[in-house]
């Protein structure tokens, strides 16, 4: 059997390090030029402009990071997508009042929330979303974390669309030439572990459908990443 043929969870040291790490602070970029390099953005603007047909009035993205991959997204829907509320989540913050002023440009309004992502979604406050995304963010949970967190989202919103990476002996190999690009140590250990707990086949897809969801897609996409949408498939009972 393949090392590969099933997931393997290891902490990422990023997740460990205080925001204002050096290290932090210097693997944070490496991510941006990494999610570049994977084409995250485009694929998830692509997922978003197909399966949201409506422009969206409110949009939520957990595992937010520093905001700038959803800003390369909104960057491609702005020009059709006017007067978004978006909110970021993530258990650490890192928005600054410069992001929120390029996300004002483009005519979108941001709100950051700073809290566990199980903590913010087990809240009964009522406030729903046209959708969900997430970008390299499910990965970090086992199956039991992910089965839980899926029961929890998809009551607050109808659709949730995640890119993540592939687990694959080619995005793999990918993670081990990151020293060409400058990329530090940090970096270097979270990514290929962050490969060895990606996605392939129908495996989120199996976990939402246990959740009480509707899988709408769920693929391959390039040559290093895995894309998922869902719908919550709400029982009529639970409709908002």
């Amino acid at each position: 059997m393949s090392a590969l043929a099933r997931r393997s969870l290891v902490p990422e040291i990023l997740d460990g390090l205080a925001a204002d790490d050096t290290r932090a602070i210097r693997s944070r970029r490496d991510l941006a030029r990494i999610n570049a390099l994977m084409f995250q953005a485009p694929i998830m603007a692509s997922l978003m402009r197909k399966y949201l047909t409506r422009q969206p009035c409110r949009l939520l993205e957990i595992g937010a990071g520093d905001g700038t991959f959803m800003l390369k997204v909104a960057r491609r829907l702005a020009p059709d997508w006017r007067e978004v509320d978006l909110t970021m989540l993530d258990r650490i913050g890192l928005a600054t009042p410069k992001l929120a002023a390029d996300f004002a440009r483009l005519g979108w309004t941001l709100e950051t929330v700073t809290a566990d992502v199980f903590d913010w979604a087990g809240k009964a406050d009522g406030k729903r979303f046209d959708a969900i995304t997430a970008n390299l963010f499910l990965h970090h949970f086992d199956d039991d974390g992910l089965h839980r967190l899926f029961s929890l989202l998809r009551r607050k919103a109808p659709l949730i669309l995640a890119t993540e990476p592939l687990r694959a002996k080619l995005a793999l190999a990918a993670a081990r030439l990151l020293p060409a690009i400058g990329a530090n140590d940090v970096t270097r250990h979270d990514a290929a572990h962050s490969v060895r707990a990606g996605f392939r086949g129908s495996e989120l897809s199996d976990l939402w459908s246990a959740a009480g969801g509707r899988p709408l897609e769920e693929r391959r996409a390039g040559p290093f990443s895995h894309a998922f949408v869902g719908a919550a498939g709400l029982p009529a009972g639970d409709a908002p």
